[in-house]
């Protein structure tokens, strides 16, 4: 489990996250969403170490991660697999060398340990025979598998994904969906997903913490979404889904 206590996090006078509270299940989709500029990202930030909050607290399991020692902190990065919006794959190695990088990086396996443990995550993402490819010929669904092989190539407790639909056609997002929502089953991982994609919140959110101008608004489940009173969320749910009409009539 994570948990978020107290989160701020300002920039000069710009408060981006107050005071928010909210715990992330294991073998869950937890989806952090809102409109761009919300806070949503800030908070994944706060949350995997690329930035430190102002105050309060990130607990993974128990250990306070922004005040724990380097050898704690390691630890705990070690533990954690992470999808970027853009995929963030290295343009000058190949696929195989790509899902081998924190593998590398972060063990001492040896080489026959390490290919298989590639091969194996390939396979997993249906991306067995691409090993010698390059990013450059993938497709943008070939390369967010890639990036979802790398990002659990350390078999990791706790998974990030930042935004994993975007710029994807529907039925390739549908399909990353999916296949972020078996691994989380399959490994009973802490999945954290940023998204302001409302299909993915319906398809495969089973928690949802919704932030509105740096503050929590609302939190629930994917069914409770279409039910709740909450205006700031009735306004985010039903204007997502008319501008996503629009976009593809």
């Amino acid at each position: 489990m994570i948990e978020v206590i107290g989160i701020n996090k300002s920039f000069g006078a710009n408060k981006v996250i107050t005071d928010i509270d909210f715990s992330f299940y294991p073998g869950k989709i937890n989806m952090i969403i809102g409109i761009s500029g919300s806070g949503k990202s800030t908070l994944l930030k706060c949350m995997v170490g690329l930035l430190k909050p102002d105050s309060g607290r990130v607990m993974f399991d128990g250990i306070n991660f922004h005040n724990a020692d380097f050898q704690q902190k390691r630890e705990v990065r070690k533990q954690i697999g992470m999808l970027f919006q853009a995929s963030a794959l290295f343009d000058s190695m190949t696929v195989f060398d790509n899902v081998a990088f924190p593998i590398k990086t972060f063990t001492k396996n040896s080489k026959k340990e390490i290919e298989d443990r590639v091969h194996f995550c390939l396979d997993r993402v249906n991306l067995s025979t691409a090993g010698k490819l390059y990013p450059s010929e993938l497709s943008g669904g070939m390369k967010k598998r890639v990036g979802i092989a790398r990002a659990i190539a350390m078999n990791p407790r706790y998974l990030f994904v930042d935004e994993p639909n975007s710029g994807l056609d529907p039925l390739t997002a549908s399909l990353i969906d999916e296949l972020i929502l078996e691994l989380t089953r399959e490994y009973q991982m802490t999945t954290v997903v940023v998204s302001h994609d409302m299909n993915s919140v319906l398809n495969i959110g089973d928690h949802i913490l919704f932030i509105h101008n740096a503050k929590k608004e609302w939190s629930g489940s994917n069914k409770e979404v279409l039910t709740t009173d909450n205006v700031e969320l009735n306004r985010f749910v039903f204007v997502s889904d008319f501008l996503k009409s629009r976009k593809h009539s």
